[in-house]
């Protein structure tokens, strides 16, 4: 019995193996199979053809690098501006009963104009009442001197020695002397009060706003109106640190005889019009702006509304302008168009064998039209 049992379990542990065997060796065979199939199919594969490879040549425009002397020049921006503009107030109170006719908006008027006056009757009183006092001042201290001079000889008649000051009346002298300075610190202080009753004006220049008028009462400290001088107009410069460089400017420039600023033409269209003004930077600031990190160079134009105009066109405030600045002269430095310069600071150089190399060079200066190049390539080179 046991042995029949046995012989039953034999086929059940060959079934087994051969199931083992068809679930992970068959799915090995299938896969090492289809490697050696793909191995050699690639090997038996026909080769493909080589072909030479040929490189085509790209068309250049080429130009000669020139070695040329040149001045550095630098284009900005900028307003015209009075270099004196002041608010015209009354030192005195009263009434303005007359005002000059140039005292208008832009109405121009030369130094020393009256341009308003203010009743004057009540300081010309206080002048005579002064001068009066004056008068009295005078009589007094002439009386002194008088008595003063008689003491003296009475104590060289009757006394010895220096005298007491007292007995010769030097205290009441003094106060004599004092009295009629006085009198006449006040007559002074009337003369000029009468004489700023006529508002004059403190330089040539033009009207900017009227604020005053006939009839109105002012007093000290109340705004007549904005005046501007007409001697000088300024133009603020912004400038980046290379533009600095290239002008050879400094930080808290100065112009003097000796170290004269570089020559501005300032240029605007005025009425349709191309005007053109000739100035030069006479100073710097002595810091850089905190917002815009530039630093303002100033441009000075004497007498802009004469001398200074162009063909009767004055260089206005508050005018819009362009500003050409002459810089540095270079020598022998090679200028090369600006279309040649890759980038910041490098050039493509022409070979004999027709190549082109990319070289790194030094830029002074660089414009729309052209580069000027101090270093990194020589006069001739394509």
């Amino acid at each position: 019995m046991i042995e029949r049992i046995k012989r039953i379990r034999k086929p059940k542990n060959l079934d087994l193996a051969i199931k083992r065997f068809v679930v992970f060796a068959l799915p090995a065979l299938i896969l090492v199979g289809a490697v050696v199939g793909n191995m050699a199919m690639s090997a038996f594969k026909p080769k493909p053809e080589e072909k030479e490879e040929v490189i085509k040549a790209t068309p250049v425009v080429v130009a000669d690098a020139i070695a040329e002397t040149i001045r550095l020049s630098v284009r900005t921006q900028g307003e015209a501006t009075p270099r004196t503009e002041i608010n015209l107030t009354s030192q005195v109170n009263g009434v303005i009963i007359d005002v000059s006719p140039d005292f208008i908006e832009g109405g121009a008027f030369e130094k020393g104009d009256v341009l308003i006056r203010i009743e004057p009757t009540e300081y010309e009183f206080r002048v005579v009442q002064a001068r009066a006092n004056v008068a009295q001042a005078r009589s007094r201290f002439a009386s002194e001197e008088a008595e003063t001079q008689i003491a003296r000889k009475d104590w060289q008649e009757l006394g010895s020695g220096e005298g007491v000051a007292l007995a010769l009346r030097k205290p009441q002298m003094a106060e004599a002397a004092a009295a009629l300075a006085s009198a006449i610190a006040v007559l002074k202080e009337a003369e000029l009060q009468l004489a700023r009753t006529a508002i004059r004006a403190p330089f040539k220049g033009r009207i900017q706003t009227k604020l005053a008028d006939i009839g109105q009462y002012v007093t000290p400290g109340i705004s007549l109106g904005d005046i501007f001088s007409t001697d000088i107009m300024e133009v603020a410069l912004p400038l980046t640190d290379s533009e600095i460089g290239q002008l050879g400017l400094t930080i808290g420039f100065r112009e003097t005889e000796e170290n004269v600023g570089p020559r501005t033409t300032l240029n605007a269209i005025v009425a349709g019009k191309p005007r053109v003004w000739e100035g030069r930077i006479v100073r710097t600031d002595s810091r850089y702006d905190r917002q815009t990190r530039v630093l303002f160079a100033y441009v000075e134009v004497n007498d802009p509304y004469g001398a200074g105009a162009d063909n009767g066109a004055p260089l206005a405030a508050g005018l819009f302008v362009t500003a050409n600045i002459e810089g540095r002269k270079i020598e022998n430095s090679v200028v090369v168009p600006r279309t040649a310069l890759r980038g910041n600071d490098e050039v493509y150089i022409a070979r004999d064998d027709n190549t082109l190399e990319i070289r790194k060079v030094t830029v002074a200066s660089s414009s729309p039209s052209r580069a000027v190049l101090i270093g990194g390539i020589q006069e001739g080179e394509v």
